[in-house]
């Protein structure tokens, strides 16, 4: 005959009641079972928190057995107090940095034992009214509350979580400003950055500017993070006065080989440098990072490393310097009407990409050589300057960079 349901509340917190002097007993072969299967994963976090764990599983043990057994603590609301536990340990164990599946199989182990020793006590006792379908009820309630527990604590584990990441993340970006500040070249503060963007002490580390030029750069960064990712390389990316920039550190390759993990899908105008003085010459490395960056025309695609820029950003970084080379190199040049400057230009510009030779600056221009030769004495006429002369070459040369021509 079915037994009335008051009869059966009765019936099971007499059940339960019968656990309340064991609750740590049963509390520590929780702990010793999860200790035996998890052995690696519990090594490795230490010993401090396997103490935690004792202690935790027996508040946990004690306070559900209690009330299930309809003992509730004095001030409790029924379940509130166990829900507060239960959220507290999903903080606690995010901000040990526990993995989640751990903690979950914990509880699924702990509501299993916890049944077992229910089932064992009620026999070896041979309790009046505590029949098997007590002991089925009390099954559905111990699976119940598990879900009810489960749902808690990841809430309260997965919110742990994301306000950590985002403190980690303000640290981060913190640090990153302080370092184009200069402040990586104090040691204890390097320390700290080091710590913060988990970077190691013999880590190199390099710097990768991005000019995005309106595009959206959240979506064209993701191709290269995932290619940094697979390559185990970590970035950390931050944004100053409207320039993206990341750190990059770890075992990198040197700067053409970090263009090349960029360059099959270029995020905007990118510049790439290496720091020469790990953390304390990030600053430096940003300047460099920057400037390569800006020597690509605006609008464009495309990445280069400050070490095959070193002109162009010599040049860029000496904005008044540059209007003065151009005029003293090539004004007369300039002066003549736009087609004749344009021809002279374009020939003085095939002649440095050949090193001088009018044979092979001919065939790139379609013309013929002694046209190109005729050319050339128009401009060493003009300008005063021989492409023989190794200084005019160069200033020659670098007076068309200046005009965003070489």
């Amino acid at each position: 005959m079915r037994a009335e349901p008051v009869d059966e509340d009765i019936a099971l917190r007499e059940a339960w009641s019968l656990l309340v002097d064991s609750a740590d007993a049963i509390a520590d072969s929780i702990t010793l079972t999860l200790f035996e299967r998890d052995a690696e994963t519990y090594e490795r976090i230490g010993p401090e928190f396997r103490a935690d764990v004792r202690a935790s599983t027996r508040q946990h043990i004690r306070r559900g057995v209690r009330i299930l057994a309809g003992r509730r603590e004095a001030g409790d609301a029924e379940g509130e107090s166990a829900v507060e536990l239960w959220r507290d340990t999903g903080r606690r164990r995010a901000r040990q940095g526990v993995p989640l599946e751990l903690v979950l199989n914990a509880y699924t182990l702990g509501a299993r034992i916890l049944w077992e020793a229910l089932v064992t006590r009620v026999r070896s006792e041979a309790a009046a009214g505590i029949d098997d379908g007590v002991l089925l009820a009390a099954a559905r309630t111990v699976w119940a509350n598990l879900d009810v527990q489960n749902g808690v604590l990841i809430d309260a584990y997965r919110r742990e979580s994301a306000r950590m990441q985002r403190q980690d993340l303000q640290r981060q970006q913190s640090v990153l400003d302080a370092l184009l500040e200069g402040r990586g070249a104090d040691p204890e503060f390097a320390e700290e950055a080091r710590s913060a963007l988990d970077v190691g002490p013999d880590d190199a580390v390099a710097c990768v500017v991005v000019l995005f030029d309106g595009t959206d750069g959240v979506d064209a960064l993701a191709p290269a993070e995932d290619r940094l990712d697979r390559l185990r390389i970590p970035a950390r990316w931050h944004v100053r006065s409207g320039v993206s920039y990341g750190l990059l550190s770890g075992d990198l390759p040197d700067e053409p080989g970090i263009v090349e993990l960029f360059a099959a899908s270029a995020p905007g105008r990118t510049g790439v440098a290496a720091s020469q003085d790990g953390i304390a010459g990030f600053a430096t490395a940003f300047q460099l990072a920057h400037r390569a960056a800006e020597t690509l025309p605006r609008g464009t695609r495309g990445v280069v490393a400050v070490s095959e820029r070193l002109p162009e950003v010599l040049l860029a970084g000496s904005p008044q310097v540059a209007p003065l080379l151009v005029g003293q190199t090539l004004g007369p040049v300039l002066a003549l009407p736009g087609g004749q400057s344009r021809t002279l230009l374009d020939t003085l510009a095939a002649l440095l990409r050949h090193d001088g030779s009018p044979t092979h600056a001919a065939a790139e221009l379609f013309c013929h050589r002694n046209t190109v030769i005729y050319r050339l004495k128009q401009l060493e006429q003009l300008t005063g300057r021989s492409l023989a002369d190794p200084r005019d070459k160069m200033l020659l040369a670098l007076a068309l960079m200046a005009r965003g021509r070489g």
